[in-house]
């Protein structure tokens, strides 16, 4: 008879999984019926979830429960079905790294990825990479548009080491998502701040000017001076799902603050008169590149591809 014991996960390949159990790594598969639990998930076990493990007499471990998730980050599945995909479960806070250009990460991927931390409740900081490739201006712009929004922005460089120290502090103790488009420096930012890890990186493809897919499955590492970051493989878009229309003004900050003056209670900041949200966006203390976000949010979810 086997004996039974709970570990992390910290690497999931999709039939593969590497779990975290007093200091060692064990790989291990899942029984099938976990599969069957009724998540329409493309993943049914991700990285971050605490698993029950039994190891049978041959040595062999199999993942035979998983426990309650006390948050994800979630996104529609790339195919644009009914399905969604989890990227890492039980986390303590989001970092989303964002460059302008080179490549450039369209504002409608921050907002989706904020709009999914908000409704799940993560704290999330932006980090503005590349700092050497950035246009002031562009930088100065998108500092009022998410700090306005109440964000945290924090421009780093690896090469530079710029906000190094900044980063090092909100990852001390924490579990920490690393996210982002490929080729934002995700994976070299990480090596820089903990050089024992082993994280591959890769250049910009110059004919194209998109990061190089170079983190294939999301892995938990361990920081040496405590805590974890998840590093994601790069993401290309950002579908929402399990949002409803009606609350998806809730998890725009901005919009939340200012909702509480519209004249009617269930306004939906599109059309109607006495809209508090609407008069703010037309004086400009909420920014419109914001705004439009959530108009095509409402309008065409559906259609959003990865």
């Amino acid at each position: 008879m086997g004996k039974n014991f709970t570990a992390t996960v910290v690497r999931a390949t999709g039939s593969w999984y590497d779990v975290l159990h007093d200091g060692t790594t064990l790989r291990c598969r899942i029984r099938g019926r976990l599969r069957l639990k009724g998540v329409r998930t493309t993943n049914p076990v991700v990285v971050g979830d605490c698993v029950t493990c039994e190891t049978d007499d041959n040595g062999d471990t199999t993942i035979i429960d998983i426990a309650p998730r006390r948050n994800y980050v979630i996104r529609r599945a790339s195919n644009l079905s009914k399905e969604s995909h989890i990227i890492a479960a039980n986390i303590d806070q989001a970092l989303l790294m964002v460059s302008l250009q080179s490549p450039e990460t369209p504002l409608e991927f921050v907002d989706r990825f904020l709009v999914t931390c908000e409704a799940y409740k993560i704290p999330v900081t932006i980090l503005l990479s590349k700092l050497d490739l950035q246009d002031a201006g562009a930088v100065a712009e998108f500092r009022r548009i998410y700090e306005g929004a109440g964000y945290r922005v924090l421009e780093v460089s690896a090469t530079a080491g710029a906000g190094l120290e900044e980063v090092r502090a909100l990852l001390a103790g924490r579990c920490t998502l690393v996210s982002g488009n490929s080729g934002v420096g995700k994976s070299t930012l990480i090596r820089t701040i903990d050089p024992t890890l082993d994280i591959r990186t890769g250049e910009i493809s110059e004919s194209h000017h998109k990061g190089r897919h170079t983190t294939t499955f999301s892995t938990m590492y361990p920081l040496a001076g405590g805590g974890a970051v998840i590093d994601t493989p790069g993401i290309k878009g950002f579908g929402l799902i399990d949002i409803d229309d009606a609350e998806l003004w809730h998890y725009f900050p901005e919009l939340l603050r200012t909702a509480p003056g519209c004249r009617f209670y269930n306004c939906t900041h599109t059309h109607e008169p006495g809209c508090a949200v609407v008069e703010a966006v037309k004086r400009g203390e909420i920014a419109l590149p914001r705004y439009e976000s959530y108009l095509k949010m409402l309008d065409d979810d559906e259609k959003y591809r990865k």
